[in-house]
């Protein structure tokens, strides 16, 4: 079965030690249960440093955290000593595979690049092409694909979001209206109290996500960059939704979240690029990098 990607997916290469959020601070790091076998076992230069940084306790290894919650294995110049002493190929999954996720459609599986990496926010945010998808491998024919089809319904809003001789305003109200979802069915200062009851990386940004609106500003500068964020949110959440209903709240989660964005981007007054990436990345590490957050926010288009 092939591996599908957007266009730009290919773009992507981990940029390391020029990373200014590594994602090897912050984070616990689970380690898959092939790979600490084979750890278990290694005898190779290095693997005694590998042996003594793993904790087992509450069942599922990982690595013990250092100061300011680093990875052991993460040198002072900001790479990885099991990449610079074994190889890649001796990585967790979740090291090898960040930021990249994957979901199953009723035409195959596909993979994409999670904006709370900066490079991979940079790229997804810069590159147009975003509704054309290319092969980019392999993968095993084992999965068990959804009967309901909500890539026909992605395309259906690609189609509206990339017409750009209408308005971009009226390309994201013509999407609610299709999917009878709004973000005005609920005050914006009830969005704010849902936004401010979610947990949160970082507590600097719960007061900064209460400046969201859901008003639809006049047309901007940033509009493409808003678009090309839209159809992101619209590939990692509506691409596997297994019915009408999931459907609707991933469609109207994705709303959601490029609302967040452009109101961030008109609070903070965001004049560059490297701004607005900044931005978009804070939304997707606080928001759709918890489950418990993501679910919160879909559950409100359901109700």
């Amino acid at each position: 079965m092939k591996l599908y990607a957007p266009e730009y997916y290919t773009d992507f290469a981990c940029i390391a030690d020029r990373c200014r959020h590594s994602c090897c601070v912050g984070w616990e790091i689970d380690i898959d249960k092939a790979t600490a076998q084979h750890y278990a076992t290694l005898s190779a230069p290095y693997a005694d440093a590998i042996h003594a940084s793993i904790e087992t306790q509450d069942g599922t290894p990982h690595f013990r955290l250092c100061k300011e919650d680093r990875c052991p294995h993460l040198n002072e110049n900001g790479l990885c000593r099991i990449i610079l002493s074994l190889g890649e190929e001796h990585l967790c999954d979740i090291c090898r595979e960040h930021p990249r996720f994957y979901h199953t459609t009723k035409h195959g599986m596909e993979v994409g690049l999670g904006l709370s990496c900066e490079e991979a926010c940079r790229i997804v945010l810069c590159s147009d092409g975003y509704d054309r998808l290319v092969a980019v491998g392999e993968e095993p024919d084992d999965a068990e694909r959804p009967d309901f089809d909500a890539t026909a319904h992605r395309a259906r809003i690609y189609a509206v979001l990339s017409e750009r001789s209408r308005p971009y305003a009226e390309r994201l109200a013509a999407i609610a209206d299709a999917y009878g979802v709004s973000l005005t069915d609920r005050t914006d200062a009830a969005w704010r109290e849902l936004l401010d009851s979610l947990e949160y990386l970082d507590e600097a940004h719960r007061a900064l996500f209460r400046c969201y609106s859901s008003r639809t500003a006049q047309a901007t500068a940033w509009d493409a960059v808003l678009e090309r964020a839209l159809a992101y949110f619209v590939y990692r959440h509506v691409s596997d939704a297994a019915d009408a209903d999931e459907l609707c709240a991933a469609v109207g989660f994705s709303l959601l979240c490029e609302r967040l964005l452009a109101s961030l981007i008109e609070a903070t007054e965001a004049r560059d690029l490297e701004a607005v990436v900044e931005l978009a990345r804070t939304v997707s590490e606080e928001i759709e990098y918890s489950e418990d957050n993501t679910e919160a926010l879909k559950q409100a288009f359901l109700l």
